[in-house]
């Protein structure tokens, strides 16, 4: 292979990793479209049709494209970006110099303020000045961010910044109950409140606006209510999905494309992909997957930790770490769950007179989430792992370079660190082939790397762990 030809090899590679790992249409609007150029050493030089389309690329796939020239290229490898416009068909303007490496900042445009709001009124809103019905405990400060919810924090913060002037309109998150959605959506509104208290937002769910659509039309005054929204800077929307029925979705059509055109700012929140909305119409779908679309995902084990010391210093109870570990590996399903128990946990510590320790931590959980049907140790992972994979024990623990037993290998080191509290690198190491913890930490990450570039990797991850942990419910 020439040296000319290397650097379409390897941009290949790259856009099969990619193809893999993101919506089919996001594919061919943003990648399609890019030509490599040269690869000189370890910098991948390729060539966008604008900066607009650099910004984008570099800020909603940061982390994918990271990921991926690591992987094509090595630890070393960088992308380069040539940004050669179109101005007429078949007319192309000189090419503006390469732009820095993807972790280099991208600076925003500032953001102009707009009109006054409409008189329209409906419950919740007052005449004139209205009520963007945020919660202010949904604030970015109390917002922990992990592997899981990245991309979408990411994005928000640049929303917030420059609402309507970033690539993400709309921005659409999803995913299921419990992970955060509403948080990262109502965090953008207060964000832009206190940036621009003079642009109108409104938070609502689908069923809201269903609601007052259905009072608008009984009433006479739907082209009152067009007038209202079309006037909204910032408008979120919870629960899209549940905006059902030919009349809402027609008058929501409408107000989307105003606001839209006008450079106003959307965001949704829906329980799943714009590709699986039921009852929608073709043209409404189309539209939410003009931004960006970011699926929130369960929380690993990190995070939760994180987040339940983040939230019992905000209340003010101070926790043992062998309690916060306890519960960061017994609670896996969401932060509402997570929550939920910590506040159980407290109220019972305070109503009863007890200590907050480990034995009531495992009565509280258990009254939530169920009994863990089994313990989960090393030899449980171990076995489920070799289950999974039809592999035996020695194989596993053997030190074969074998591609499939060595990624089985650190699916267990994974699975074993995520899953089992206080359980050391070293022992899982040790009770895994006589591993150091240097190499069981370099599993780890190889393993969330994976799972964030390889959806049938992660499906294999996501199910050995159900295998390993199967909650019982309670009667």
């Amino acid at each position: 292979m020439t040296n000319q030809e290397r650097h379409i090899a390897v941009w290949n590679s790259c856009l099969q990793i990619i193809q893999n790992n993101i919506d089919p249409q996001q594919f061919n609007t943003w990648f399609k479209l890019i030509r490599p150029v040269s690869l000189e050493g370890a910098k991948l030089t390729i060539e966008v049709p604008s900066d607009f389309f650099r910004q984008y690329i570099e800020d909603a796939y940061k982390e994918l494209l990271r990921i991926t020239i690591k992987r094509a290229i090595g630890t070393d490898g960088q992308l380069f970006y040539l940004v050669r416009p179109v101005q007429k068909e078949g007319m192309v303007l000189p090419a503006s110099p390469a732009s820095a490496p993807t972790n280099n900042p991208v600076s925003v445009p500032t953001y102009q303020p707009a009109g006054n709001p409409s008189p329209f009124v409906f419950p919740g809103l007052q005449r004139l000045k209205i009520n963007p019905r945020l919660n202010p405990v949904y604030c970015f400060g109390n917002l922990v961010e992990g592997e899981c919810n990245k991309l979408g924090v990411n994005a928000a913060e640049s929303i917030s910044k420059a609402p309507g002037k970033t690539p993400f309109n709309p921005l659409f998150l999803y995913g299921g109950p419990g992970l955060g959605k509403t948080h990262i959506a109502q965090a953008i509104g207060i964000a832009i409140k206190e940036q621009y208290p003079d642009l109108v937002v409104l938070y609502v769910t689908g069923h809201e606006f269903k609601t007052q659509y259905m009072d608008a039309w009984q009433g006479n005054r739907i082209v009152d209510f067009i007038a209202f929204y079309q006037r909204i800077d910032v408008l979120i929307v919870d629960d899209i999905q549940d905006l059902a029925g030919k009349g809402s979705q027609n008058t929501f059509f409408n107000v989307f494309n105003h606001l839209h055109q006008n450079g106003k700012q959307l965001i949704f929140t829906s329980d799943r992909a714009p590709v699986d909305l039921q009852n929608f119409e073709e043209r409404l779908m189309s539209r939410f997957k003009w931004g960006l679309s970011v699926e929130l995902l369960k929380p690993d084990y990190a995070t939760r930790l994180e987040m339940l010391r983040s939230r019992s210093l905000r209340e003010g109870v101070r926790l043992s770490e062998d309690v916060l570990t306890y519960l960061a590996s017994r609670i896996k399903t969401n932060f509402r769950e997570l929550e939920g128990t910590l506040t159980s946990l407290v109220a019972y510590a305070t109503l009863g007179h007890r200590d907050i320790d480990v034995e009531l931590a495992q009565s509280v959980s258990g009254k939530i989430v169920g009994e863990q049907e089994k313990e989960v140790t090393t030899d449980l992972v171990i076995s489920n792992v070799c289950e999974y994979f039809n592999i035996t024990r020695e194989m596993l623990l053997s030190a074969t370079r074998k591609r499939q037993i060595v990624q089985a290998r650190q699916i267990a080191m994974y699975e074993c660190r995520n899953l089992i509290s206080n359980c050391s690198l070293s022992t899982i190491g040790s009770e895994l082939g006589g591993k150091d913890h240097a190499t069981v930490l370099h599993a780890c990450n190889t393993v969330q790397d994976l799972m964030a570039t390889n959806k049938l990797f992660r499906q294999w991850v996501e199910d050995i762990e159900n295998m390993i942990v199967v909650p019982v419910e309670k009667n």
